[in-house]
């Protein structure tokens, strides 16, 4: 394995109100080489659009591999990217680690994460793992999962931790540091563009055919 792949850079993307001084992706930030704070703005009334520009625009001005780590609403604004990009899997994407994504669907129209909803059913075009506490307050395990099998990530039940954030005491969390590690040199032997699509485009056609009953 190449030294670059070892060491991609690392893209943090937080969530509403960013991540605090004592948040792990703010610890991260600090200690892991080549890490750096994707600018979203807006941090106290996002919106999607916005955000998911800033993310392709700090995506592409990244060059050579990247992981991209994400944090509550920040995993959506990584989903909605890949979705609505054309060529995501031709950034070099590495992986990404997407933690404590909140339920956005079951919010009201009028809350501030209202125009991140519908989340995207559609497949990651790079390895994706998605972490979840048991008893995060804004979304339930079984939905998280949900999300998971939508986006095609791995998934993986952190325990009781709350929303995974500042208060949930887990420091610099180590644990995530080891699922970072693993996506370095975990890349999926299945990440096709070409097969991904395939299976998009089949999975459109079972819900058309079952619809149409």
């Amino acid at each position: 394995m190449s030294p670059t792949t070892q060491n991609p850079s690392i893209l943090l993307v937080p969530g509403l109100n960013n991540s605090g001084p004592t948040h792990w992706q703010s610890e991260w930030e600090k200690f892991l080489p080549k890490a750096s704070r994707v600018p979203l703005g807006s941090w106290s009334h996002p919106h999607r659009s916005s955000w998911i520009t800033n993310l392709g625009i700090a995506i592409r001005q990244t060059a050579g591999p990247k992981i991209l780590v994400a944090h509550s609403l920040g995993c959506h604004a990584v989903a909605q990217w890949a979705a609505n990009e054309p060529d995501a899997a031709g950034h070099d994407i590495v992986g990404a680690l997407l933690v404590a994504p909140p339920d956005v669907d079951s919010i009201s129209d009028g809350s501030t994460l209202a125009s991140f909803k519908p989340s995207p059913r559609k497949f990651l075009p790079f390895p994706a793992t998605l972490v979840a506490s048991a008893n995060d307050p804004y979304c339930e395990l079984e939905q998280a999962r949900k999300l998971a099998r939508c986006w095609r990530a791995k998934f993986i039940n952190a325990g009781l931790f709350g929303h995974l954030n500042a208060e949930s005491g887990i420091g610099s969390w180590p644990y995530g540091l080891y699922l970072l590690d693993s996506l370095k040199t975990e890349r999926s032997p299945f990440v096709n563009p070409a097969l991904v699509a395939r299976i998009e485009r089949h999975r459109r056609e079972r819900a058309f055919e079952s619809n149409s009953l």
